[in-house]
């Protein structure tokens, strides 16, 4: 519909009076936004400026909106020479709607004064009806509206071309706007890409800005009096960009992280001072003095529980942390479950450190990873001569390795059947019987098991006595997975690399990389990865695309997968169907998936690396 279109003046009589509108014949953001007005109330045979800025209070709003004024001002003026000959004004607007800048030709000043079209006043959607300075703040899209396709009459006798302006953060930093009368409509045709191009180019001076006020936050920490105080300075939005000497150490690796993230347990922020650009005065960062904490007891985390692993600052973890505290005081049975990678044995061994069983010693068994046939003789030992290739000696099992101390039975739901009512003995008598023997040796242990699975699951399935569970599902204790304490994953880096003597620093990029992605396996997986960076990159951070390529179970392949379809027979997309089926079934519990379809867990792995499930 042609804005000189005789029937468009009927469109919007009739829609003010009725609320009927034909939307075929009108952009579909227009028709939105006519709605809107209509529902707000807006007076359509009005649409002057209402709310119009005092001087000292404009001058307020300019002082807040400084640095965008300061990049925005030289590139508008130099605009508005391209724009000088023509009868239009250049309008620069804040996030609020409120006119911080207008300039132009001094007859079309004067008509916008009229309608209180000026500086200081607010020209948004709610004030003045459908607009394209009001409508791009609502949408945040460039938008051209022209003549009659403004809700009020005000502005009836305008074209406006407006496009929002973003900072280095993908945040809205305002609006440009250019207006002139609709009787120099052909002028129309290439004011909106006039106006994104400058849109798009002040955003590009909020990004050079933010480098140049990097540079000043660090040409600041150099003039420091005392660099040897504890000391970070962080850009505005709260991330590190310069340590002082003596935190180098522990932060070696947390430039360009969030402060808040950092400092953890251990460091508390003293004061706090801001710093000021020399070029545009506003805020560019701080000045943050911090203070070691005595008590390291500041996320709930006990300072006499000794862990050797990397606690961080997660909810989760932090109550894992208090019931292992607790039941280390006692000598009670404990069930440790997780998935693969959480760190089971890690934790088991810390039960033990505190335990007053510490200087004892601490026997772990992979109850998965040994033959059924061999099981027996490993946990309970063996006689002389009690089978074909004994030892002479005969063999101590690890009950009796670890007496006085703690046996940690890892994969306990691995335990063949014939071998449950043995091990249940041995808990309820604390006595041993090697094969092929008849004495029983007694035993003084602290039993800890582990599992990946859910150990009732099990019983349910007949696969373990439930007398045997009742024995060791005494002080359960469920390790999260990493996916449900990613807020850790700044400090698991930070260990390895220090651990590995790797001296990077991973930008706040990389991190969120690292934050977004699922680890199936958890940290031992997160670690591998690192070990591949550390290997194939040494002290150089690869590009974003590397960095995926070394994540085994990355998911937005999109096109990979979709060549996937097309290669897969029906038979095999059944097959992956089910195994996807039974995956979700078992929350990821990739033994008791494979048991369930009947597969071995080998060829089970083959198949989801070969479908690419993991």
């Amino acid at each position: 519909m042609d804005i000189v279109d005789p029937s468009r003046r009927e469109v919007w009589q009739r829609f003010v009076r009725e609320g009927i509108l034909d939307q075929a014949r009108m952009n579909k953001r227009i028709a939105e936004s006519w709605y809107l007005c209509r529902q707000n109330n807006v007076n359509p045979f009005d649409g002057k400026g209402k709310i119009i800025l005092a001087a000292p209070l404009l001058a307020e709003r300019k002082k807040r909106n400084q640095r965008l004024l300061h990049i925005a001002m030289p590139i508008l003026e130099k605009l508005q020479k391209y724009f000088q000959e023509t009868k239009s004004i250049l309008l620069l607007i804040d996030p609020e709607g409120y006119v911080l800048y207008a300039k132009g030709n001094q007859q079309v000043m004067e008509m916008a004064e009229a309608i209180k079209f000026v500086e200081g006043v607010k020209w948004t959607e709610d004030e003045v009806g459908t607009n394209a300075i009001g409508t791009s703040l609502r949408i945040r899209e460039p938008i051209t509206i022209a003549g009659l396709d403004h809700y009020s009459v005000a502005s009836h006798q305008w074209c406006c071309s407006a496009a929002p302006i973003y900072d280095e953060n993908r945040e809205l930093a305002g609006i440009i706007d250019v207006s002139y009368p609709v009787n120099h409509y052909p002028f129309h045709d290439h004011v909106l890409a006039t106006v994104v191009a400058t849109a798009y180019t002040i955003e590009q001076q909020f990004h050079m800005q933010a480098k140049e006020d990097e540079l000043e936050l660090l040409k600041h920490a150099c003039n420091m009096k005392n660099p040897d105080s504890p000391v970070v300075i962080c850009n505005n939005k709260g991330n590190i960009v310069w340590v002082s000497r003596c935190l180098r150490t522990s932060f070696s690796n947390m430039l360009d992280q969030s402060l808040e993230n950092v400092c953890g347990d251990h460091w508390v922020i003293k004061s706090k001072t801001p710093i000021y650009s020399s070029v545009h005065h506003d805020m560019i960062g701080y000045r943050v003095m911090l203070q070691k904490t005595e008590n390291h007891d500041f996320n709930f985390i006990s300072t006499t529980f000794h862990f050797a692993g990397v606690i961080g600052k997660s909810a989760a973890f932090a109550n894992v942390i208090k019931s292992c505290e607790k039941v280390a005081k006692t000598d009670a049975t404990v069930h440790i479950t997780g998935e693969t990678g959480t760190g089971k044995e890690l934790i088991a061994r810390a039960i033990h450190q505190n335990s007053r069983r510490k200087n004892r010693p601490f026997v772990a068994i992979n109850c998965g990873a040994i033959p059924k046939e061999l099981i027996g003789s490993e946990l309970f030992g063996y006689e002389e001569g009690a089978f074909t290739g004994a030892k002479r000696t005969g063999h101590k099992g690890k009950f009796v390795q670890a007496n006085g101390g703690t046996i940690f039975l890892d994969e306990i739901g691995e335990i063949p059947p014939e071998m449950q009512i043995a091990l249940l003995r041995v808990l309820q008598e604390r006595e041993v019987v090697p094969i092929g023997g008849t004495k029983p040796i007694p035993v003084d242990i602290r039993v800890i098991t582990a599992t990946h699975c859910d150990l009732y699951q099990l019983v349910r399935e007949g696969k373990l006595r439930e007398d045997l569970f009742y024995r060791i599902y005494v002080y359960p204790i469920k390790v999260p997975a990493l996916r449900e304490r990613k807020e850790d994953i700044p400090f698991l880096i930070q260990y390895y690399c220090q651990k590995n003597n790797w001296p990077v620093s991973f930008s706040n990029e990389v991190i969120q990389l690292f934050m977004t992605y699922h680890w199936p396996g958890n940290i031992r997986e997160l670690f591998n990865v690192l070990e591949r960076i550390r290997i194939e990159y040494g002290d150089h951070i690869p590009s974003i695309p590397e960095l995926k390529s070394m994540f085994i179970g990355w998911e937005n392949q999109g096109e990979h997968r979709k060549s996937e379809q097309k290669t897969l027979s029906y038979r095999e997309q059944i097959e992956k169907n089910h195994m996807m089926e039974m995956l979700e079934k078992t929350k990821g519990d990739i033994a008791r998936a494979a048991a369930e379809l009947n597969i071995p867990r080998s060829t089970f792995y083959r198949k989801l690396k070969k479908y690419h499930l993991i």
